[in-house]
């Protein structure tokens, strides 16, 4: 029953393969949103909790609320007609995702963050487990957002909540003030401790590093951050510098 469960979980986005790729024909560029409905939660892929790769993540009891900023990375021909968490077929050319936590079938709102664009995907499966990537897309609707040719893209994730939320219209143009690419490598109430990992970012010559003061639901908070940096490239490098330094609580975060 628990490797049942396990497999039901990792599904497409986690097996071995052939080299993942583009389709060998082209998203029809009217290719429709996915349209939110009410449906029941699947059999398959939402245990309490999973783990892959010696991380454990917990499956949100529900979508409502759920927003996020961060990197979105997309799926192809490698799991393409393979079974994913939820049970059903992969097909690359829907409008479909995968996401660690989020119950499945969960629909999101995805913004491209550099240029403006917004679809509607279904989520089904789960993934990425790639570090620091908090969406999987098919292809097809990675192609739609302009990020299929990149392979990564800066994003907003929005839940819908069928029933209860509108999707809003499609933004098209970019947005005002472009995004802003940071390394968080930790959150602290105490000042002292915030510098003094900044003082161990420092010594292993780390640059962009500093602390920046916040307020979150009316906490003061001292976040250690490197960057702004100029691209998803700069990041991968700045935390696989922090992993050979032994750092491993950081993650990619989009002001």
């Amino acid at each position: 029953m628990l490797l049942a469960v396990v497999v039901a979980v990792l599904g497409a986005c986690s097996g071995p393969g052939v080299k993942d790729g583009p389709g060998d024909r082209p998203v029809p560029t009217d290719i429709p949103d996915a349209q939110p409905r009410v449906e029941p939660r699947s059999r398959y892929g939402n245990p309490p909790f999973y783990d892959v790769h010696g991380r454990r993540y917990y499956v949100r009891a529900s979508a409502r609320g759920y927003v996020e900023r961060g990197l979105a990375s997309w799926y192809g021909t490698k799991f393409h007609g393979r079974r994913t968490s939820s049970g059903e077929p992969y097909d690359m050319y829907a409008m479909t995702a995968a996401h660690r936590t989020l119950p499945l079938p969960s629909y999101v709102r995805v913004t491209n963050l550099e240029n403006g664009r917004s679809i509607v995907v279904r989520v089904n499966d789960r993934g990425p487990f790639h570090a620091n990537r908090i969406i999987d897309l098919s292809y097809a609707a990675a192609t739609k957002l302009g990020i299929a040719e990149r392979g990564t893209g800066m994003v907003e994730v929005r839940a819908i909540v069928p029933g209860e939320d509108e999707p809003p219209a499609h933004a098209t143009a970019p947005p005002e003030h472009p995004p802003r690419l940071y390394v968080q490598v930790g959150a602290y109430a105490l000042r002292s401790n915030a510098q003094r990992v900044l003082r161990r970012l420092q010594a292993q010559r780390i640059e962009g590093a500093r602390v920046m003061s916040t307020q979150v639901q009316g906490r003061r908070l001292f976040r250690v951050r490197i960057g702004p940096l100029r691209d998803l490239e700069a990041a991968d490098s700045v935390m696989s510098r922090l992993s050979a330094a032994g750092l491993r609580e950081y993650r990619v975060v989009i002001d």
